[in-house]
């Protein structure tokens, strides 16, 4: 049922690449490397970069200056993880979004950030995305009755 074990040195596993077939096992340069903390920059910007289109959307649907200050924290950490580059933005929300499923996918995304962030120790990413998960998360909460 299973592809059995190759113990002979000439057999290659299924799961090596194509880049070390015509090259010396210990010299194997066809293509870059990156470290896993340049790994873990590239994800945790892209989620934040995800987080910050969410951001966006929810700020087009309802103008908030919470959510403003919020996505300019969050384009400042984009930015720093991609060496200054600042992130695509965007000033529309599609057409017939609802909130409480972009604050999902916000809490989501944020929440994802947040483990990327402790992973590599950036506190102040890993900060941010906790304060996004809350903001997200109290914004999903039915509103308490004023006469309480």
């Amino acid at each position: 049922m299973y592809e059995p074990i190759r113990t002979a040195p000439s057999s290659r596993s299924v799961h090596s690449t194509m880049a070390g077939a015509h090259t010396n096992a210990n010299t194997n340069t066809d293509f870059p490397h990156r470290s896993r903390e340049e790994e873990l920059d590239i994800q945790l910007a892209g989620h934040l970069a995800a987080l910050l289109a969410v951001t966006d959307e929810l700020r087009a649907l309802s103008p908030c200056s919470a959510w403003d200050e919020a996505a300019e924290r969050v384009a400042g950490q984009v930015a720093r993880l991609r060496g200054g580059r600042p992130p695509a933005r965007t000033s529309a929300a599609p057409a017939g979004a609802d909130p409480a499923a972009l604050h999902r996918r916000a809490h989501a995304l944020a929440g994802r950030a947040l483990v990327v962030a402790a992973s590599r120790a950036d506190t102040g990413a890993a900060i941010l995305a906790a304060e996004q998960m809350d903001a997200h998360a109290a914004a999903l909460e039915p509103r308490e009755l004023a006469s309480r």
